[in-house]
């Protein structure tokens, strides 16, 4: 009994900085302005959805990685599959986790889409390397 006590408060702790990670990073691809390009090939006008999330990271698998991009990319699909749970389940019954759900989400495809600007800016600096030799 106390052996599945501990499992479950190191589950709900490893949760809790799971998500302030996954938060964290998207308060910090919120200060990032979208070139327009991105706009453009993403279709994002100024706010990001939940439905833009999918898409996007499709469009990032085509772009090359950057050396000194992180895990954060996958993170956040992490996270992006536990709102979903998380909608398809609680959210039934509380609407206002469903409208903060859709939020977080909004704010995976925002991160994504600041994800696929940095790429293509880093295939572009590439390119000019290229370009170069």
């Amino acid at each position: 009994m106390m052996a599945a006590l501990i499992f479950v408060i190191s589950l709900t702790t490893l949760l809790m900085f799971f998500v302030s990670y996954c938060r964290s990073l998207m308060a910090s691809s919120s200060r990032h302005v979208l070139s327009e390009e991105v706009r453009d090939v993403t279709g994002i006008p100024s706010e990001a959805s939940g439905r833009d999330f999918r898409r996007v990271v499709q469009l990032l698998q085509l772009c090359p990685e950057e050396p000194r991009e992180g895990t954060g990319l996958q993170a956040m699909g992490l996270y992006f599959a536990l709102l979903n749970v998380l909608q398809k389940t609680v959210a039934r019954i509380a609407p206002s986790v469903q409208t903060w759900a859709d939020h977080e989400q909004a704010g995976c495809g925002y991160f994504a889409a600041v994800a696929l600007d940095r790429r293509i800016a880093y295939s572009r600096e590439m390119l000019a390397q290229q370009a170069e030799l």
